[in-house]
């Protein structure tokens, strides 16, 4: 089992070489999402997995080229719509063999579903999103929000968690926010 994590992270690892602004960010999407799974009581089964699929929520991105990747606002449209959105898809495909991720899928291939329905690939909405999805939407958006980025400055965490609140229902499932919200207040807590 640890021999398996182990490789997973060092894919994951990979995955964030191929873009210089998302170093680290499987890991920490990964960490934020087990948090988030522990905060809503999930068996540590349940939060093992969901560990696991954050690691890969971006392993289709493998099938991008750098260049795309590495654009930032220079993307066009068209690029966006017709690759980058894509890479959810490649995602499912690249692990679709490997038995052992099987459970893990959905949340590659699902993460960037919104809850209100305005998602992609397929537009899911609501609790038709699976679970480790609408977890892993959170903690990426997190990650992307308070990480620097070519498109976007690092905002600070009161800004981000203000904006999480504001898309509470809209993006994103309210019970993931609510979780994610108190998660952050223990560790302030612990932290004071």
């Amino acid at each position: 089992r640890e021999l398996f994590v182990s490789t997973i992270k060092s894919l994951a690892a990979a995955i964030d070489t191929k873009d210089p602004y998302t170093h680290g960010h499987s890991e920490r999407v990964a960490s934020i999402a087990a948090i988030i799974a522990r905060e809503l009581d999930l068996p540590p089964q349940e939060v093992e997995r969901v560990y696991i699929a954050a690691l890969l929520h971006d392993v289709g991105k493998i099938g991008i080229d750098d260049h795309l990747l590495k654009k930032g606002t220079g993307i066009t449209e068209e690029e966006y719509n017709n690759i980058i959105k894509q890479h959810p898809i490649l995602g499912a495909s690249i692990m679709a063999p490997i038995k052992q991720l099987q459970k893990t899928i959905p949340g590659a291939k699902y993460h960037h579903e919104r809850y209100d329905g305005k998602g992609y690939p397929e537009g899911l909405a609501g609790k038709d999103i699976p679970l480790v999805a609408r977890i892993i939407a959170l903690a990426d958006t997190y990650d992307a929000m308070t990480s620097e980025r070519p498109y976007q400055k690092a905002m600070n965490q009161l800004s981000v968690i203000g904006k999480i609140k504001e898309w509470s229902g809209s993006r994103f499932d309210p019970d993931i926010v609510t979780a994610f919200i108190s998660a952050i207040e223990k560790e302030r807590r612990s932290n004071a």
